[in-house]
């Protein structure tokens, strides 16, 4: 719960945007010590929340709170770098003392990976981005007020900043896509949905069922009152419950296609790469063989990007790219699809394979053309997707957009829709080769959600690279990390199961010490230390079983609450109903947690053997 003595709030808040009330009566705390994120839609209003807390903008109604004497770290969405002068420079106006502050400014542009002599005008949106959040940092604030944190940042420097602000005492609230970040730094969860704020103690882990219990006792409302709202009613239907747990059909799928890749690879590693004339004709999508490219750097050093690599990708497979910035990911990614030469091996691509592509830079649109207008240039009501016509309206159905918007212009979007809009535009695009760079940035969870969907339904090959953890593990049948120094690795599995192999790998290449010979035996008569246990196929098999006890019994009570007589004969009996039904839903999601985690062990184990 907030505590009783907040060190800054807004009390009633209201503030109207184009005539439009964006949010009204919100309150808002933050005090010492507490861990807060705050979700929602894109153009919901959640960073003009976070200028008003940071005094950035006037409330049009309500009151701002904050502690005397407190130093707030602000970092916007879009920062102003205007100012001129050097990185170092601009990041050291951000510290209290900027002379006695020169080593952490050094510190933190190190982990941000930003030279601090660079003029500020040179920089690029990523890396001013990054300079945006060491100004930050470096100031040593009471409270700190994070808008996309992790937006242009790679993995890396992800897990710095994570081990950061884990240590940080103050309090923080933070607005991120990321959920790997949100459940591992957060406590309490604050959701912006339509103008109204919702709060909830233990953070983002849960936030998925919350929300749709939410969205269900409305959709109750609305059912009994009869209101039949098309707009609202779609979102509740497409925008949150999109975020529900991903469906079993869908997890086997995918738990499938990685076992499949892991046979793959150990075939690989028994033999040379070689494809029969059906292979190239139909089955295959990329083939490199012992890859290697390098640069030249202007001081006459070589820098080494990929150095003897090889892979086969097959149609359908969806491969994440991994690497810190810099590393050279889509430089790999343009070896692969045949955009620029290697030095040395060879590339070829399967026959009739058609590459589309989503760079870091995004589309541009012509934003006095009307949604209709930018999907079907060239008139008419319909345009062919995946080889069959669909009508325009329908098709901007499928990406969460009203049909009253397919006559607006471009430019009355909110930075969410324009994405929705880019990659509805991306898909409608012949090609089965889809190239996806950092297409996660910027993108809310409700578009994060939308385009997992689209692609997990895509029967072609896909190349993501991407920083989203749980993205990767959500989508993804194998990685390839660009590791540096012209090292590329080949992985089963998304990220978190790239983590366990990688950790394996790095203990294979450990020289071994002699071991005496009295404990020779000791040690040939030892299992492997990674492998799934007794106990733990017990457990699996309860929470299977119970996953099934579950499911029956919250079917039981939700058809005894859909009575709406209940209520009026027994008010006390329906209460409790209600009570066992939120504890037999939360007993469900832990369970299936529990299950999803042994079952992911089980399947990879049975993938390396």
């Amino acid at each position: 719960m907030p505590p009783a003595l907040p060190q800054l709030a807004l009390r009633n808040a209201a503030i109207t945007f184009g005539g439009k009330p964006l949010f009204s009566g919100i309150d808002v705390t933050l005090g010492r010590g507490e861990r807060v994120c705050l979700v929602g839609a894109n153009g919901s209003g959640k960073s003009t929340i976070l200028k008003a807390l940071a005094g950035e903008v006037e409330l049009d109604r309500g009151a701002r709170f904050l502690q005397p004497g407190l130093r707030i770290g602000y970092l916007p969405q879009n920062a102003d770098l205007s100012g001129g002068g050097s990185v170092a420079e601009y990041v050291a106006a951000g510290a209290a003392d900027a002379h006695a502050e020169d080593y952490r400014v050094a510190w933190v542009l190190d982990h941000v990976a930003l030279d601090g002599s660079r003029p500020l005008a040179t920089l690029s949106g990523g890396e001013g981005r990054r300079a945006a959040l060491a100004r930050t940092l470096v100031a040593k604030p009471d409270l700190l007020l994070l808008d996309e944190p992790t937006n242009h940042l790679d993995l890396p420097t992800i897990e710095w900043l994570e081990e950061e602000l884990a240590a940080f005492s103050g309090g923080i609230l933070m607005i991120s896509h990321d959920r790997a970040f949100l459940r591992r730094l957060t406590s309490r969860l604050l959701w912006l949905d339509r103008g109204r704020l919702f709060e909830r103690d233990g953070g983002f882990h849960g936030f998925e069922q919350w929300s749709q219990e939410i969205v269900e006792q409305e959709a109750a409302e609305f059912r009994r009152l009869e209101k039949r709202l098309e707009t609202e009613e779609y979102w509740l239907q497409r925008g949150v419950t999109a975020r529900r747990s991903r469906n079993e059909g869908r997890r086997r799928r995918l738990f499938d296609l990685r076992k499949q890749k892991a046979e793959s690879l150990k075939a690989r590693g028994r033999a040379r790469l070689a494809l029969s004339d059906s292979e190239l004709g139909g089955r295959l999508a990329i083939e490199a063989t012992d890859v290697s490219k390098s640069y030249t750097r202007p001081d006459g050093t070589t820098l080494k990007i990929v150095d003897g690599f090889s892979t086969r990708i097959m149609r359908g497979d969806r491969i994440g790219i991994l690497g810190p910035n810099g590393a050279g990911k889509t430089t790999l990614i343009r070896l692969l699809t045949g955009e620029i030469a290697p030095d040395s091996g060879s590339v070829r691509l399967g026959i009739g394979i058609q590459p589309i592509y989503l760079d870091q830079r995004r589309q541009s649109f012509d934003l006095d053309r009307t949604l209709w207008e930018t999907l079907a240039p060239t008139g008419g009501d319909s345009i062919i997707v995946n080889g069959r016509p669909r009508h325009v309206v329908a098709y901007l159905r499928d990406f969460l957009f009203d049909e009253r918007q397919a006559t607006l212009p471009v430019r009355l979007l909110s930075g969410g829709e324009r994405a929705r809009l880019m990659l509805a535009k991306l898909f409608a695009e012949p090609g089965n080769l889809v190239v996806l760079d950092e297409p996660t940035n910027d993108l809310d969870m409700d578009t994060l959600d939308l385009l997992q969907d689209v692609l997990s339904e895509f029967e072609g090959t896909l190349l993501l690279v991407s920083h989203d953890r749980d993205f990767l593990d959500r989508l993804v049948t194998g990685t390839i990390a660009v590791e540096g120094d012209g090292a590329v690795v080949e992985y089963a599995g998304g990220y978190s199961d790239y983590v366990v192999q990688r950790g394996e790998r790095a203990e294979r290449s450990q020289p071994r010490k002699p071991e005496p010979k009295r404990a020779e035996a000791a040690r040939q008569a030892t299992p492997p230390a990674v492998r799934f246990t007794m106990k733990e196929q017990r457990a699996l098999d309860e929470a299977t079983a119970k996953l099934d006890r579950l499911h029956a019994e919250i079917a039981t009570l939700e058809s005894a609450l859909a009575d709406p007589t209940l209520y009026q004969r027994d008010a006390a009996k329906a209460a409790q109903a209600g009570a066992l039904l939120a504890r037999k839903r939360d007993e469900l999601h832990t369970t299936e947690e529990r299950w999803l985690e042994l079952e992911e062990k089980r399947a990879h184990l049975e993938g390396a053997r």
